[in-house]
């Protein structure tokens, strides 16, 4: 049996080459690309298993003749329930989405030609990946919220004697600050901060 005829069956054999297949690309988006530039350990074992269940039950569903959109339809309703309350960044969500599509992909595989389509898509998902990682590396900033009490240095005047005082107390190169709220009985206030993570 050629490769492209098990890009294009069904069968139990197909279906389990082509999760071989969305396994490695999995691997190299989350484990070689991702977590080189988060290092999110936390993370990579539910893109991995996310990946590994959509590809089955996108195979499964066809296989029943379930249309493609009630899956993908079941499939946000999850994200949104599971996800409404994990603080993940936009960066993190968008491997998230990206390990599902890649898996609704790789387990249609009805791509043209077969074997030649399923690998340049998959190619230039991980490719653009790698390059907007080292494009952007050092030049997005994280952010998170922190309770100041220091009201005194909260004076637009004072601006670069706060950022001097939150990078030695934080141990960050602060970047730029947001107050979100002041509470002036207390002399505190909750800021956003933004820095640049250091090389790892």
């Amino acid at each position: 049996m050629s490769i492209t005829a098990l890009a294009v069956e069904n069968s139990l054999l197909s279906v389990f080459v082509r999760f071989l297949i969305n396994l490695a690309i999995i691997f190299i988006l989350i484990r070689i690309i991702y977590y080189r530039f988060s290092k999110k350990e936390e993370n990579v074992f539910s893109f991995f298993l996310m990946g590994i269940v959509i590809f089955m039950l996108v195979s499964l569903l066809e296989n029943v003749e379930v249309q493609i959109g009630i899956a993908l339809g079941l499939f946000a309703l999850f994200a949104i329930i599971r996800f409404r309350t994990v603080n993940m960044s936009a960066k993190d969500m968008t491997y998230f989405f990206t390990t599902i599509g890649i898996s609704i992909i790789n387990s249609q595989a009805d791509l043209q030609p077969p074997v030649l389509g399923a690998v340049l898509v998959n190619s230039i998902i991980l490719i653009t990946a790698l390059l907007l990682e080292i494009f952007m590396q050092g030049k997005t900033l994280n952010s998170f919220t922190l309770d100041y009490n220091n009201h005194d240095l909260l004076k637009p005047e004072l601006r670069k004697e706060l950022l001097n005082d939150l990078s030695l107390k934080t141990g960050h190169k602060i970047e730029k600050i947001k107050i979100e709220k002041m509470n002036i009985e207390k002399g505190s206030a909750e800021l956003t901060i933004w820095f640049k993570e250091k090389n790892k």
